[in-house]
């Protein structure tokens, strides 16, 4: 195993690499229809409830589906998970061209669409096998810039529909095939990983009882979750409130997930100086205060577009910090476990949102309402990071028992 002196290897660098590229491509198919939802809207006739539900499916199974995702990489290894999940989300891409004119289907699709959502959790343990502690964080930080799939779909999604409406999710499909198969050959699982033998059941019932896990879980609900809840409902809110074009609404919804990938490891890289918690306080404070301000509807140029940004630049900030929390407050031997329902909490965080918006501008026809409920929760989560999580100290340092090695068989 890794040693806290141990230098990657190149294998280790090479893992990283192969798997951040798949990370990106699986989340710029997890986010295909957001870019293109009005144009789904203006097709079928939907209300802005019906498009935010259209946008929200694949989140909710995306972050549901981490728990297995994780439980599996687990067991079986990232090197069979990548490629497979890579290759079997190239069913739902294709559908989409099949189901487009009915709003029924294409819900039943998004709902398969989430299965690209779910690379997060196989990622997470192959990057963080094959590093040693002391260069983990920054590996996960650069891993975790794959979310910025999101920024890619936004911008490009829309550009490439307008030379073919089909078109988008054949340069899709074809990608994640190519991955695929570099995937195969190219992400191998570090021979003497750990191994889990208790079931998937039992692990997770034992980090579930911890409290921690749960406070863990708020926090990046409302910081990742943030995230992908603007990442999928941007375009549709740029679009109806500010009236802007496909094209120039999935270009600012591109820069917004720019910025939040920007900043998520400046986010890590903080919580080596200062506390995480600290950095996740501080974060979530500057993203109470702009919400706020864009709560109040300020022209898009340039006060719009500079609370966005901001707002981005806190959420980035802290979904990394809130991961290098995790290892601080969270028992060794349980942050594997702990990671997985963080992870899925975090992107079921972006879930709720988007319908909430949607409901609140259907009923009220604003969407003032909606940010004041984030800058609320926002301002929660600063005060519970700084008042809480600044203190606490992981309650339980044994050994886990249900976990082994396998025998190293090469370098």
């Amino acid at each position: 195993m890794t040693t806290e002196t141990e230098s990657p290897t190149a294998a280790a660098y090479r893992n990283l690499v192969t798997a951040t590229i798949g990370f990106t491509l699986t989340f710029w198919a997890w986010d295909l229809i957001a870019p293109i939802a009005s144009w789904y809207g203006d097709r079928l006739g939907l209300s802005s409830f019906q498009q935010s539900l259209l946008v929200a499916v694949p989140v909710l199974v995306g972050s549901v589906g981490r728990i297995p995702a994780g439980a599996l990489t687990d067991k079986y290894g990232a090197k069979l998970m990548f490629p497979l999940v890579s290759a079997l989300t190239i069913v739902p891409v294709l559908l989409l061209v099949v189901v487009k004119d009915s709003y029924g289907l294409l819900l039943v699709v998004g709902f398969l669409l989430g299965l690209g959502g779910t690379t997060f959790a196989i990622g997470i343990p192959l990057v963080n096998s094959w590093f040693p502690p002391a260069k983990r964080g920054l590996a996960l930080g650069v891993f975790g810039m794959g979310m910025g799939g999101v920024a890619l779909s936004g911008y490009f999604t829309p550009r490439i529909a307008e030379h073919g409406e089909n078109l988008p999710f054949l340069v899709v499909a074809i990608a994640l095939a190519a991955y695929a198969v570099l995937a195969a050959f190219l992400i191998t699982d570090r021979p003497d990983r750990p191994v889990p033998t208790a079931s998937l059941a039992a692990r997770l019932g034992s980090a579930a009882r911890l409290r921690v896990t749960w406070e863990l879980s708020a926090l990046y609900a409302i910081g990742f979750g943030g995230i992908v809840a603007f990442g999928v409902y941007l375009p549709t809110y740029l679009k109806t409130w500010y009236e802007l074009g496909p094209t120039d609404a999935g270009t600012k919804a591109a820069g917004f997930a720019l910025v939040t990938v920007v900043f998520r490891p400046i986010g890590g890289w903080l919580s080596d100086r200062v506390h995480p918690a600290l950095v996740t306080a501080v974060a979530l404070g500057v993203v109470a205060l702009l919400a706020i301000v864009q709560a109040f509807d300020p022209p898009l140029n340039p006060g719009g577009t500079i609370a966005l940004l901001v707002m981005a630049a806190g959420l980035g900030t802290a979904s990394g910090s809130v991961f290098a929390l995790v290892s601080q407050v969270t028992p060794q031997a349980k942050v594997g476990s702990v990671t997985g329902i963080v992870g899925a909490t975090g992107g079921l965080g972006g879930f709720l949102p988007p319908l909430v918006m949607g409901a609140i501008y259907s009923a009220k026809g604003s969407y003032s309402i909606g940010f004041m409920l984030l800058s609320d929760l926002a301002l929660a989560g600063c005060v519970y990071a700084y008042g809480r999580m600044r203190g606490i100290r992981p309650d339980d340092e044994t050994p886990d028992p249900h976990r082994t090695k396998v025998p190293a068989t090469s370098s």
